[in-house]
């Protein structure tokens, strides 16, 4: 019989090897060298994520915004207290090592007639016991429910991380739309200014028969289209104003902000090697976490197929041994049971396969999110490269046209030419200032975008 018991306890403890073995990356999870595209391969292991969000974002009211999100967003306190619900979490696992203590004492009377029918008086017994109870782990569940609650800390600091990033990177956003939107206005406003002007002197050479009323009137109307826009931009400038006070937790006001002079980002944007996504990016790292959680839960499934061994015992004081009339003494008992699963061992089998298809979808997930963010980076430089080469050819489309429309004002007061292509020229000139402020603006918010993707703007905890 003890033969037969050690061949059965050393065939649960071979099976049960794996059931200790702690989390390894599996080697199907792959970070391709073009993970970034094709026209992006490169061996420069440096990269702007490894700009600390201060010094990337070089504008001291920027800056400021951003510290103040940090400390006061909503979804980022909210990421806080799930980080400390994990950390409580995990404190359970590692307090379920300990035997757990109980006490529970009980007491009672009775009275009972004798052989000759004389009734005694009442007589109390009572016990005072205090018991224990402990489940060796011999099969790994408690210490795998344990790394489970480690990943789980790991993963929601993680995400606590990730809502920071993507909190720095929105603030930001918002900050240069409102700098962009500043730039247009002003603009909107000269050049309303310049037709209002316009206006009057058309009006003058109206009276004295150089000009038309259909002249005054299409400078009204371009004037007068020009002013509608900028109150459209005002109120756009209003909404974002707004959604950045909300971020910040805040009541609706107006913010502070510097100029479009004030871009300033590395001249060169280094990416780095694809693989360091594994080690910068929150999320990348959180879907690696998950899977590590995932690893552990079908170790505690398969753990949950073996026997499991409880050791207990009593400690106290009793009256109830023996005649009900006895003094108290001491109650000392110890035992110890083996509970091996039999009918509801086919549930525990079930469990397991549902364990480890969990941890192949955990898997999936980790690879796609790191698709995903190789698709991150690629927008990213291909909008910023893009916005790049449109604001040059733009900024010499503006030079073009500033030039074209001082020579159609001259052109006005010596030759045939109307005052209509001199507003043709104007409004062809707004137009181009317009998107050249919208080209710059899209280049920082690629450099944004970019720095993001690249899991920048990480605190170390």
């Amino acid at each position: 019989m003890k033969t037969k018991f050690a061949i059965i306890a050393t065939a649960a403890l071979v099976c049960s090897c794996g059931i200790y073995k702690k989390y390894e990356r599996p080697e199907s999870i792959t970070v391709p060298d073009n993970l970034y595209g094709e026209n992006y391969v490169t061996a420069d292991t440096t990269s702007i994520a490894d700009l600390g969000w201060r010094e990337l974002l070089a504008d001291s009211l920027l800056c400021e915004l951003i510290q103040k999100g940090l400390a006061r967003n909503t979804d980022v306190n909210v990421a806080k207290l799930h980080t400390e619900q994990a950390e409580l979490s995990l404190q359970t696992a590692r307090l379920s090592y300990l035997p757990s203590f109980n006490f529970a004492p009980n007491g009672g009377v009775s009275s009972f007639n004798n052989y000759n029918g004389v009734q005694s008086g009442p007589s109390w017994t009572y016990t005072v016991p205090v018991a224990a109870s402990w489940e060796i782990d011999i099969f790994g569940k408690k210490t795998n429910a344990k790394r489970m609650s480690q990943e789980a800390v790991r993963m929601t600091k993680e995400y606590e991380q990730a809502v920071k990033t993507g909190l720095i990177a929105s603030i930001a956003t918002q900050y240069y739309t409102l700098v962009m939107l500043d730039e247009q206005l002003r603009i909107a406003e000269q050049t309303a200014d310049k037709f209002a002007s316009s206006v009057k002197v058309l009006k003058t050479m109206t009276l004295a028969g150089m000009s038309n009323e259909v002249a005054v009137s299409q400078m009204e109307g371009a004037m007068h289209g020009v002013l509608a826009g900028i109150e459209s931009i005002r109120h756009s400038i209003t909404e974002v104003e707004n959604s950045l006070c909300t971020t910040l937790a805040e009541t609706p006001h107006s913010i502070t902000r510097g100029t479009m002079d004030s871009f300033c980002f590395p001249e060169e944007l280094k990416t780095g090697l694809p693989i360091r996504l594994l080690s910068n990016r929150p999320d990348v790292k959180a879907a690696e976490y998950n899977l590590a959680s995932a690893y552990y839960a079908v170790g505690q499934a398969r753990g949950a197929l073996y026997p499991s061994l409880t050791l207990g015992g009593t400690i106290g004081w009793t009256n109830s041994l023996g005649s009900v009339v006895n003094p108290a003494g001491l109650l000392l008992s110890a035992t110890a049971s083996l509970l091996e699963p039999i009918f509801n061992a086919r549930a525990k089998v079930v469990k397991l396969k549902i364990s480890k298809k969990q941890q192949e979808g955990a898997r999936r997930n980790l690879q796609q999110t790191i698709l995903n963010a190789g698709a991150e980076v690629n927008n990213a430089l291909s909008k910023y490269q893009s916005a790049r080469e449109m604001s040059i050819q733009r900024e010499k489309q503006t030079a073009s046209l500033e030039k074209a429309v001082r020579k159609t004002e001259l052109l006005m007061q010596h030759s045939s030419t109307t005052y209509l292509d001199v507003l043709t020229a104007e409004q062809s000139l707004l137009s181009a200032q317009t998107e050249l402020v919208q080209d710059r603006y899209d280049m920082a918010a690629a450099v944004i975008s970019l720095y993001h993707a690249l899991g920048g703007g990480v605190e170390s905890h």
